[in-house]
């Protein structure tokens, strides 16, 4: 309690509680049911979430705490996985990985503005979606639309694409590693797959640790790579519309701190500066905080609310995302991995 009263105000602390206890206690019945029936855990907590979306959908006692889950505890134990990362593995990753995520990733934002405009979307709306598609879903939406010019739409817009990139990875999260066995990919092919086409960090580590510990290892980092390439894109598109921004406080640029924690860590983790023991801890520690933070995001998705928009916003995102699917899937062919 003393360490929580550090972090936290006592009154937050209150606040938070609610929304935090029914996601621990999701994620311990996710993992009682993963050790009783050899189910993957991180499926088990987002589906169980899943069926208390109920508690997001009014200003309930459970919003501020369920939400924290699905930012906070999510970003800190991301951080924690870079712990389980070293600088060897990235150098044995090769030039074929980092040439898959970084065409993969201008790819789609490319195609996102060419087809925004031919859907009759402005460009804005396809800056918006396809760097949410290409980078890291939610928090990559969150990130450009607060370095783009306001107008009417632009909240509404932001809301929906983070409604739409939730929504889709939770159905690449059950459906890509059914496609990658189909396929007869291998272990670390998968995990490349999974970690360069799934929109948001924790589908991507729900996807890849249903599979193996390996793959979710290669789709972790993969995805990472995906999430670092949000900070220059960030910066460039506030310089692009600098001459539009009329509030100085945009000046401030929205660059993820846990991207720079897990860099951090991965260094530390490469020199060994951290005892195993406490680094096996503090691995443990992150999965806990991934499989919560996995069952507060079941539990603020919503499939109803994807309508509210209009179709063509619909296709557009659903078009990037199969779009980026197949570009790895043809890409991973050409490769050893």
């Amino acid at each position: 309690m003393t360490t929580l009263a550090a972090i936290l105000p006592i009154q937050s602390a209150r606040t938070l509680f609610p929304g935090v206890l029914i996601s621990v206690t999701i994620g311990l019945a996710a993992k009682f049911l993963s050790d009783h029936y050899d189910a993957p855990v991180m499926l088990l907590a987002l589906l169980l979430g899943m069926a208390f979306n109920f508690l997001t959908e009014d200003d309930g006692r459970c919003v501020a705490g369920i939400e924290f889950a699905s930012k906070s505890l999510l970003r800190f134990g991301v951080a924690l996985l870079g712990l389980g990362i070293t600088l060897q593995q990235i150098a044995a990753t090769g030039m074929e990985v980092l040439t898959i995520t970084l065409t993969g990733v201008a790819l789609t934002i490319a195609l996102g503005l060419i087809l925004s405009r031919g859907l009759g979307r402005k460009t804005r709306f396809g800056l918006l979606t396809g760097g949410a598609v290409a980078i890291c879903g939610a928090s990559a939406a969150l990130a450009i639309s607060s370095v783009l010019p306001k107008n009417e739409n632009l909240e509404r817009d932001t809301v929906f694409t983070v409604i739409a990139v939730t929504a889709l990875s939770t159905v690449a999260m059950i459906a890509y590693p059914i496609v990658a066995n189909f396929l007869g990919m291998s272990e670390i092919a998968t995990g490349v797959f999974l970690g360069a086409t799934i929109h948001d960090v924790a589908q991507v580590v729900g996807a890849g640790y249903s599979v193996s510990d390996l793959t979710g290892e290669t789709a972790t980092f993969v995805k990472l790579l995906r999430v670092a390439l949000l900070v220059p894109i960030v910066i460039t598109l506030s310089f692009i519309f600098a001459s539009d921004q009329n509030d100085r406080s945009r000046t401030k640029l929205p660059i993820p701190l846990f991207v720079l924690g897990f860099a951090a860590l991965v260094v530390v983790g490469s020199h060994q500066l951290v005892p195993e023991a406490a680094k096996e801890l503090l691995l443990s520690l992150s999965r806990w905080c991934l499989v919560t933070a996995i069952a507060a995001l079941g539990m603020k998705t919503s499939l109803k609310k994807l309508g509210d928009v209009g179709g063509s916003a619909i296709v557009l995102v659903c078009a990037l995302t199969v779009l980026l699917a197949a570009f790895a899937l043809g890409a991973l062919q050409l490769t050893s991995l």
